[in-house]
């Protein structure tokens, strides 16, 4: 009736999701690099390959602000064999100050996702994020 294989999979991709939004909140970038693969690639405002590059770009991109929170849902994933894709929907908040921040920077974006298969697990190895919505409080007062 179930397909354990592949709910065993699906679980261990959105495992390795939540990994990324709790890595970049916390920080802990290098944490970031047994979630993909060697050769992955990210790409946001600017493109990453490798985990040195994913790394880099990470602690570049969330070093600034003392309160940072990723909420990734509703995640889609579509299995073929050792590879699979995903889709999910990503609202990142961004406190200069952190928690006494009274408006954050708001993102809204669209995470697609290319997931492979290794003898380690499964792992990212391509991140393409596009912004669908933002609010800059600074622009708005």
């Amino acid at each position: 009736m179930y397909d354990i294989g592949a709910l065993t999979s699906r679980l261990a991709l959105e495992q390795l999701v939540s990994m990324l939004g709790r890595c970049l909140d916390e920080r802990d970038f290098d944490g970031l690099r047994p979630l993909f693969s060697t050769d992955a690639t990210v790409v946001t405002a600017e493109t990453a390959t490798g985990h040195d590059a994913i790394v880099d770009q990470a602690r570049r991109r969330h070093s600034h602000d003392d309160g940072i929170q990723h909420i990734i849902t509703n995640l889609l994933t579509d299995l073929n064999g050792d590879q699979a894709t995903g889709r999910a929907n990503l609202l990142a908040a961004f406190a200069g100050t952190g928690p006494a921040e009274p408006v954050p920077f708001l993102l809204g974006e669209v995470y697609r996702f290319a997931f492979r298969q290794t003898p380690d697990g499964w792992r990212i190895s391509q991140l393409t994020a596009t912004v669908t919505w933002s609010l800059d409080p600074a622009a708005v007062h």
